[in-house]
């Protein structure tokens, strides 16, 4: 510190030169110098003056002030340097001391410390030894636990234990393959673990397809399983509502003693229950179906890592299934494969809602709901191919039957069938349009093979099957056996065919959706009477009825069918569960009256061809005859004796209303027969004798009516007797002492209503007669005339005005 000092006090030192430049520069340089600064200004500016000589001259001048600075600081230093020195010499010696002592304690340390050293080498390798001791005892101990592992891998893999394999391989892994001491067994595990996982994916994945192909032949086996469930529950239900129908008949005939229940069966509830057991899922829920080998992939598939990726082959070769059950044969009749096809369709979906409830998201909502979309497609397309194809009735029956219980079943399961049920709906008017044809063909058969003949039943089941069954009974009396009904087989065998069809339109239009169909099977039940049927009794009326006892056997098969039509009408409703209050309330016009009338009017104009040969004989009347004949005229006696012979052979078969309508028609007929007569060409004249004659052939005809009286009633006894107005009231009017009240309109209304004018007109004039009765001038108008036969004329003239 004291030479710095120093130094900074050299340059004020330097002042003492020439003059007073020279010697400010010689300041400036030694400043410079001492500062450190950059001399090139001072050598630039002696060099640009062209006195260098100035500056070596300040420079030596530097250079001579400062030796003696230096001397004088080496003179300071070395004083420092001797007493440094005399104090290193000291320590020298102090040093040798310790050096003395420090070899003593030394050689002392070396005695005492050499065994212990020795010692401690002893421990320390003992040491040494034990550690490596316990790390080789822990590698042992790892390996013998990695081994253990190994071989439970081993043991669960022979035994097919593919999950707890797994999970031993993922203990090795996290646990024991980075820990692993051995590098030969390290590198074996890392080959081994990727290898035996690879071999599980490839035994679980054969495992899986071979439950593939196993679960399409379940599936069929289930689906036919669930629907026959569909259709026996279905057919208790229809014997229950059998009884139903024949308690609710019961109750309404007021049969005493009347006592019945109801019994349902428990309906089985489905398939399976909704426990969840894990992997024994589908062993026993599902009748057998075992889901275990599917549950059991996905597991493991979600073991190793590989979930989404097992969905997603699930999910295509499930739907690659679904397209294949989708495929007809076209070898195979659809009638003959239909069920094996909707039972595989409906035991696939059966599985898929078992799987998407219990398996764990293998399979989603809305996957399940896009496959059954799909599914009802295709099923829809091939009802409406196949459907389009069938010509008969009975086979679209069995497919729409089926086609039912395949959407009750699979509602059940919660899919969505209405578009099925609407393909159904939709084909309903050409199913019937079939089943009309069939039952024309088989109504044609029927009636062909109709012989004329009435019915014999010999036993009491033949009775209840071709009388009862369809309610044709007159009375609840069973009658004795052998049994002659009133109708030929033609009417229990048409019956059959309408209560077939009634039947099978029931059937089709059942559980398709629509509750209320009574009005569409009465639709084509009417066309099924009014025209098929009816159109079939009018051909065979016309064509093939030749005869009056085969005429007379038609009419009485249509009187039975008109009380079998009632039957008809109240069986479509009992099937269709409409009340029969709303039956009877609703109920029309005799469907079959075209055939009836045809049937009546054909027997009816046969008895009258009949009749006309007995009246021919009218022709043998003696018109002008002197006494009136008092036992009847010949030909009206062979007519009584002809419908007597009729009546009593016709009331056996022909229900007493048709029996009076054909004789109401026949009396008619003999009336009209009569006038004619009187009307005609043939007769030119004619007397009272023979009018009286007449009026006794007219009572005659109206005792025969009287006569009849045991078989109708009253009233009908009574209108048998109109038939005869006509000439009654002609016979009347040709006897009346007042033959001018024919002019009054009240009169005429209430006692000659049946004449037609000009006939009476015509007929008076023929009626020659001497007596003094009032129409013996009718003939005579130029003799001289008393006031009655003037009013006659005046009568006759007024009648020929009006006519």
């Amino acid at each position: 510190m004291q030479s710095t000092r120093s130094r900074r006090k050299v340059a004020p030192a330097a002042a003492d030169g020439g003059d007073s430049g020279d010697k400010l520069e010689q300041l400036l340089l030694s400043s410079a110098i001492c500062n450190g600064e950059d001399l090139g200004p001072f050598v630039r500016k002696v060099f640009a003056s062209g006195r260098p000589e100035t500056l070596l001259h300040h420079l030596r001048h530097f250079a001579r002030s400062k030796e003696s600075e230096i001397e004088e600081v080496c003179k300071s230093h070395y004083q420092d340097f001797i007493l440094a020195v005399d104090d290193l010499r000291s320590l020298l010696s102090d040093v040798d001391s310790l050096k003395s002592s420090l070899s003593d304690s030394n050689s002392r340390l070396q005695s005492v410390g050499g065994p212990l050293l020795s010692s401690l080498d002893s421990f320390v390798e003992a040491q040494n030894v034990s550690k490596n001791v316990n790390s080789a005892l822990q590698s042992v101990i790892l390996c013998i636990k990695l081994t253990e592992l190994c071989l439970r891998a081993n043991l669960h893999l022979s035994n097919g234990s593919f999950y707890m394999a797994l999970k031993c391989l993922d203990s090795i892994e996290n646990e024991f393959q980075d820990k692993t001491p051995s590098s030969t067994l390290k590198r074996m595990l890392e080959r081994k673990i990727p290898e035996i996982r690879s071999h599980i994916e490839r035994k679980i994945s054969k495992e899986f397809g071979d439950w593939l192909v196993d679960i399409r032949v379940v599936s069929r086996n289930l689906g036919q399983l669930a629907i026959g469930q569909a259709s026996a529950a279905r057919q208790r239900e229809e014997d229950l509502r059998i009884k139903q129908r024949q308690a609710e008949e019961q109750s309404r005939l007021s049969l005493r003693g009347c006592v019945y229940a109801l019994e349902e069966d428990d309906d089985d509830g489905g398939l399976g229950g909704d426990e969840n057991d894990g992997y024994s899922n589908g062993n026993n829920g599902l009748f057998g179906v075992d889901l275990t080998p599917l549950y059991r992939a996905y597991h493991i598939h979600q073991t190793l890592g590989l979930e989404e990726r097992f969905k997603q082959y699930y999910f295509e070769n499930r739907k690659l299934q679904l397209t294949s059950d989708f495929q007809v044969s076209s070898m195979t009749p659809f009638l003959e494969s239909h069920q094996t096809f909707f039972a595989q369709i409906a035991g696939f979906f059966i599985i898929e809602d078992r799987i998407l409830r219990t398996g764990g998201g293998l399979v989603s909502k809305m996957e399940v709901e896009n496959l059954w979309e799909t599914a009802v497609s295709k099923m829809c397309s091939v009802l409406e191919d196949q459907f389009s194809r069938m010509q008969t009735a009975n086979h679209l029956l069995l497919i729409k039957d089926y086609v039912s219980l395949l959407g009750v079943t699979l509602r059940r399961y919660g899919y969505p069938v209405d578009a099925l049920l609407n393909v159904l709906s939709k084909h309903r008017d050409k199913y019937h349009e079939l089943l009309l044809s069939d039952c024309r063909k088989q109504i044609a058969e029927a009636l062909a093979a109709d012989k004329f003949e009435q019915m014999l039943m010999k036993k009491e089941y033949e009775y209840s099957m071709n009388v009862l069954s369809f309610q044709l009974q007159a009375s609840d009396i069973v009658p004795a056996f052998p049994y002659v009904a009133p109708f030929s087989s033609t009417v229990p065998d048409c019956c059959r065919i309408v209560r077939s069809f009634i039947e099978d339109s029931v059937s089709f239009m059942s559980f398709g959706g629509q509750l209320d169909f009574y009005d569409v099977v009465k639709k084509y039940l009417d066309r099924l009477l009014g025209e098929v049927l009816d159109g079939a009794l009018l051909k065979l009326i016309s064509s093939s009825v030749h005869g009056v006892s085969q005429a007379m056997q038609v009419a009485a098969n249509m009187a039975v069918l008109e009380r079998a039509c009632d039957f008809f009408f109240r069986h479509a409703a009992q099937l269709s569960g409409i009340p029969l209050r709303m039956v009877e309330r609703g109920r029309k016009q005799f469907p079959l009256s075209k055939a009836r009338d045809a049937a009546e009017d054909m027997l009816s104009g046969m008895l009258k061809r009949k009749v006309d040969g007995f009246m021919t004989l009218i022709e043998n009347v003696n018109w002008m005859t002197d006494e009136a004949s008092q036992g009847g005229n010949e030909y009206v006696n062979e007519v009584i004796i002809y419908l007597e012979t009729l009546v009593s052979t016709a009331q056996q078969i022909l229900p007493p209303q048709v029996l009076k309508r054909v004789l109401q028609d026949v009396l008619s007929h003999i009336s009209e027969k009569i006038v004619g007569a009187l009307f005609g060409d043939s007769v030119k004249r004619f007397n009272v004798n023979a009018i009286m004659g007449i009026d006794v052939d007219i009572r005659l005809l109206e005792s025969f009516a009287d006569n009849l009286s045991p078989v109708f009633s009253e009233g009908d006894t009574n209108q048998l007797k109109n038939a005869l107005a006509e000439s009654r009231q002609l016979v009347n009017l040709l006897l009346s002492n007042h033959p001018e009240n024919f002019l009054n309109p009240v009169i005429r209304e209430k006692s000659y209503n049946a004449l037609d004018y000009r006939k009476v007109v015509t007929i008076s004039e023929k009626l020659r007669d001497s007596s003094d009765r009032l129409f013996g001038t009718f003939g005579s108008r130029g003799a001289k005339q008393n006031p009655k036969k003037k009013s006659l004329d005046a009568l006759i003239k007024r009648l020929k005005d009006v006519s």
